[in-house]
Order: C-alpha cells, then structure tokens, then sequence
C-alpha cells in the first residue's frame, strides 16, 4: 500500500484491497471512505467487499465516489461532511489517489487558507493547483 499523510486527520492511497484493511486497522485508521465507484477497471475490488472487511476490521466506512465528470462540488461538501461524522485518523482511496486528495483539498475550502491546501496536497506528492481558484484565499 501506498499511504500519503496529507495531516494528522487524513491520509490518502490508491486502491486498497480487503486485505489490506487488518493493517490499516493495525497502522492506527480509524476509518475508510472510498472515492472510487465501481467498475472502474475489471480488476478492481467491488465496494462491498472493502466495506465488509473494513467492518470486520473495525474501521467505520462512508462511500463518497466520484466518476469521472461527476458532481466534484457536491462530491466535496458530502467529503467533509464524512470527515466531520468519522473517528479519525480516515484513509480515503480512489484509483491513484488524486481524486481523494483533491476532494479533500475542496473540502476545507473556507476551513484552512488555500495555500496551506495546496502546500498540505504538495507536501503528500499531489498538485493541487487545478482547484486554487475554488480556495478562498483565507479561512473563515
């Protein structure tokens, strides 16, 4: 597994198998939500699958997914919402990562000021630079 810490709250990866969720258990998470819908790839874990192992583990799980062209926007309040209702430290996937990632960075859009968005993104291997003009400069 390939984990990126973006803060102390979330981490992101690209797809995780229900094996792996004993070790993210393991590794502290206390909760998973997936940004990847299915059938994405043929060889792709179905959700049900991660969210059953995710359980057994002990992890809360939230479904959050966003195809490609979806809602982004409401994609990323229903993101921080999640993060909001979850126990954390949260691990959230997608296919590589970066959908995660960006859909966190929209979410604390208002909450933390853009540059230490961008700077939190960069810091774990993601440009976020795509979604800056949707950052206020400052937070609330």
């Amino acid at each position: 597994m390939e984990i990126r810490k973006i803060n102390d709250s979330i981490s992101v990866a690209p797809q995780i198998h229900p094996g792996d969720l004993p070790e993210l258990a393991a590794m502290g998470f206390r909760a998973v939500i997936c940004n990847r819908p299915d059938g994405e790839e043929a060889s792709q874990p179905d959700q049900d699958s991660i969210a059953a192992a995710a359980r057994q583990a002990g992890l809360d799980w939230r479904s959050v997914t966003l195809a490609p062209g979806g809602p982004v926007m409401e994609r990323a309040q229903e993101f921080g919402q999640a993060l909001d209702e979850l126990p954390g430290p949260v691990l959230a996937y997608c296919r590589s990562g970066t959908r995660s990632a960006t859909l966190w960075g929209l979410s604390q859009a208002g909450r933390l000021p853009r540059d230490e968005i961008l700077r939190a993104g960069a810091e774990a291997g993601y440009d976020l630079q795509g979604i800056a003009g949707a950052l206020p400069e400052r937070a609330d």
